[in-house]
């Protein structure tokens, strides 16, 4: 089976931490020549220290902040020009803050859809025809199982990780013919800074301590444990490697087996 990524240049975002710092490392072990994309310079370039060079890659980072769309077009453009073509792109953006959907303001609907799929559309944009040149392309989105089950007290995320998810398929279509495939990883409680704050919030709601939340969620996980990000790092790089050639448009919980639909 080949996974071998060298030679390859991969754009990440969110890659300072979590799934997207995961996806980065195992990405590189691979052979791929790593580009970050994140706000926090600062982390940026810590991270670009813990990447693996034995293959003779070259990495790089991009700081770019996805709440200003019309900077983050900029930028992308702009290193384009000066450095070779990127042909693997994994969307990984921090999701909206909790809630119900009947009280979240208009704004947050808004900022949400900018930083998910109005973001993830401008670096496709982008990307794209370096991909059909090189008859090579992996496009993976970092969404949640909320895009098979809504999840409950997340309003906003639901709504939006579905629109994101049905772009996804509808460019899988598009590109399929030039080699370049598109799709999504579904992440289910995986120990991240993200979850950290779902547990916190819903402790505070519902009077309860972090931790009686953190196994109320544990005992509806088949697995019986919560995700390390470096497991759904794996399933990325799996689906950005020349081994999933032939798969595309197509949704992997990697979760544990909590979400109860197929």
């Amino acid at each position: 089976m080949d996974l071998n990524l060298k030679g390859k240049y991969a754009l990440i975002c969110g890659s300072t931490q979590g799934i997207g710092k995961a996806a980065a490392i195992e990405l590189a072990l691979l052979g791929a020549n790593v580009i970050l994309l994140a706000r926090n310079e600062e982390k940026l370039k810590t991270v670009l220290t813990e990447l693996d060079h034995s293959k003779g890659q070259s990495h790089a980072f991009i700081s770019a902040d996805f709440t200003d769309a019309d900077a983050l077009k900029k930028k992308i453009e702009t290193y384009l020009k000066e450095h070779p073509a990127i042909h693997i792109l994994v969307n990984n953006t921090g999701g909206p803050p909790a809630g119900p959907a009947l009280s979240a303001a208009v704004s947050e609907f808004l900022q949400a859809f900018n930083n998910h799929l109005v973001c993830n559309h401008i670096l496709v944009q982008a990307l794209v025809p370096g991909m059909k040149a090189a008859k090579f392309g992996r496009i993976v989105n970092v969404i949640s199982t909320s895009v098979k089950q809504p999840i409950p007290g997340l309003g906003v995320s639901n709504t939006i990780r579905a629109a994101v998810g049905n772009w996804s398929k509808t460019l899988a279509s598009e590109l399929a013919a030039f080699g370049i495939t598109v799709n999504n990883v579904l992440p289910g409680a995986a120990n991240t800074i993200r979850l950290q704050s779902i547990f916190e919030n819903k402790a505070e709601k519902n009077k309860k301590s972090v931790e009686e939340i953190k196994q109320e969620m544990i005992a509806e996980i088949p697995a019986g444990r919560i995700a390390e990000a470096n497991e759904v790092a794996n399933a990325i790089a799996f689906l950005v490697s020349p081994a999933a050639s032939y798969i595309t448009g197509i949704n992997v919980p990697v979760d544990g087996g909590r979400t109860l639909c197929l």
